[in-house]
């Protein structure tokens, strides 16, 4: 009998409560090369793998118009976000997102990045504690608007930075944190509207080639140009995970306590162990627990059937933790990706695919961009790290140490804000 054809409880509680250990531990318990369950009131079937990420996306099995739930949209994407699209209307708004994946974009924006940070320790030092996970978001957000060609005052970085990781820290939970998600995506959709209006009108200017230039003349698969709401929100579709690399800087900062054999070598200028050491921050450590999309038609995966229609998860950070494609997946080693090619379908902290023709997330180069540039400014941070609770729940989506990795006593670096303390 097709285990479809019975009754399936829905588990969408569990994998509130359980966090990112639901569908780890639901795949080892089960027998066979997926998980079936019901979430959200739909049949699901979790997959994990390589092979699995290459049918995710395909888009003739899976597509993501219907499958992204209302919460998610009406805090991290927006609605009518290219996140939801698929075909055609999907590959003509990543046209406005590619040229943010060239080489020179990326350094553009580390570098932007970088100076904010270098603007910033100074400031850090004449405090008597630094909440990094919160002196990071506004790094983030100064970097990234000074980037994009976004106007941003002094007084305005502080609450641009609280909305914007609000709207990530919401996604996955409800209560208070998803209603202030919400209000949070709510302003700055109003903000960005505006300012998609006001340069459209010519009441404000947008630098030639910026990121605010395209997205107000962006046309559509149709020949149309995007309303000013969807607009605004793509506009925070780059602004917004450029500020949610705040998890990653502190969670670097957090290996870099535990493991500070790795200090050094980043110090150093080291350019292989900073690309290794990154890409382990993202394997080791959790951000995105799953991903889903509907099955298209009837598919069959290893044997197993899918209908069409149903929830089709793929578990992020269970391959992420695969001992059969890390060996020691749970112990810290950047060194693990100096010893072998990494495939691009093995490592999905932020998906799989390719960016360029399906639903991969687009910004990951400049995640590792940033990534690489930051660490090494951490590790060449003087600081000191007092007594605080460090610890990582995994019940908590996203997840990030409980104190938000305090700092104290910064020192202002000996030559210009790269230069070692």
């Amino acid at each position: 009998m097709d285990l479809f054809s019975r009754p399936l409880v829905d588990r969408s509680a569990a994998a509130l409560a359980e966090g990112y250990a639901w569908l780890p531990n639901r795949m080892r318990e089960s027998p066979g090369a997926v998980v079936r369950t019901r979430l959200l009131g739909r049949p699901a079937v979790a997959l994990r793998g390589p092979d699995a990420v290459r049918f995710f996306y395909d888009e003739r099995h899976v597509r993501r118009h219907g499958a992204i739930p209302e919460p998610v949209l009406g805090t991290l994407f927006g609605r009518e976000a290219v996140h939801t699209l698929d075909g055609d209307a999907h590959h003509a708004r990543m046209e406005f997102f590619l040229p943010l994946l060239h080489v020179d974009s990326i350094a553009g924006l580390v570098e932007c990045v970088t100076q904010a940070w270098d603007e910033a320790v100074p400031e850090w030092s004449g405090r008597s504690e630094v909440v990094l996970f919160d002196a990071v978001a506004v790094v983030l957000t100064r970097g990234v608007c000074r980037w994009a060609g976004i106007p941003l005052a002094d007084d305005e970085a502080e609450p641009l930075a609280r909305d914007l990781i609000a709207m990530v820290d919401g996604f996955a939970t409800p209560g208070p944190r998803h209603w202030r998600a919400r209000r949070a995506r709510g302003r700055q959709e109003e903000r960005f509207e505006r300012l998609v209006r006001d340069v459209r009108s010519g009441a404000a200017e947008a630098p030639s080639g910026s990121v605010l230039e395209r997205v107000g003349r962006h046309r559509e698969a149709d020949g149309e140009e995007l309303d000013p709401r969807t607009a605004a929100v793509e506009l925070l579709n780059v602004v917004r995970p450029t500020v949610a690399v705040s998890w990653f800087v502190v969670f670097a900062a957090h290996a870099l306590e535990l493991r500070p054999e790795n200090r050094e070598r980043l110090a150093a200028d080291d350019a292989a162990h900073a690309a290794a050491f990154v890409h382990e921050v993202r394997r080791f450590y959790p951000f995105a627990p799953f991903l889903a999309g509907l099955a298209v038609e009837d598919l069959t995966w290893q044997g197993e059937r899918i209908p069409a229609g149903a929830l089709v998860v793929l578990d992020v950070y269970g391959q992420n933790h695969d001992e059969g494609l890390w060996g020691d997946p749970y112990a810290f080693r950047p060194q693990r990706f100096l010893e072998r090619p990494v495939e691009r379908d093995e490592l999905i902290p932020q998906g799989g695919g390719d960016p360029r023709s399906n639903h991969r997330c687009p910004g990951e180069g400049l995640t590792i961009g940033l990534l690489e540039s930051l660490a090494t400014r951490l590790a060449r941070l003087g600081c000191t790290v007092p007594r605080q609770d460090l610890s990582i729940p995994l019940r908590r989506i996203p997840t990030r140490p409980r104190s938000g990795f305090v700092i104290t006593d910064v020192r202002l670096p000996a030559s210009g804000g790269a230069a070692a303390a």
